[in-house]
């Protein structure tokens, strides 16, 4: 499972997809995330789009989102800070 609780909220286990044609988040089995993001992953720009499109996606703040893993990677494990799973599940 891509999705676990922790000290600090939720990680959730995230394929991104940059250059795609428009941003959008879908939800695969295990709860992981595929987001695709028209930024490409230059200097980081497609790590700042993800956390836009994870943040909106879940209705939190972008504040409450970070990338704790796999920053040059295309699978990441993103932390939703302050959340609970049974919160996040719900997505």
């Amino acid at each position: 499972m891509n999705v676990r609780q922790t000290a600090d909220g939720v990680v959730v286990g995230v394929r991104v997809i940059p250059r795609a044609s428009c941003t959008t988040v879908e939800k695969l089995a295990g709860g992981e995330l595929r987001v695709k993001v028209t930024a490409p992953p230059v200097d980081s720009a497609a790590n700042e789009a993800v956390i836009e499109a994870v943040a909106a996606y879940f209705g939190l703040p972008r504040r409450q989102v970070e990338v704790i893993g796999g920053h040059k990677s295309r699978q990441k494990n993103i932390l939703l800070r302050g959340c609970r799973l049974d919160a996040v599940a719900d997505n």
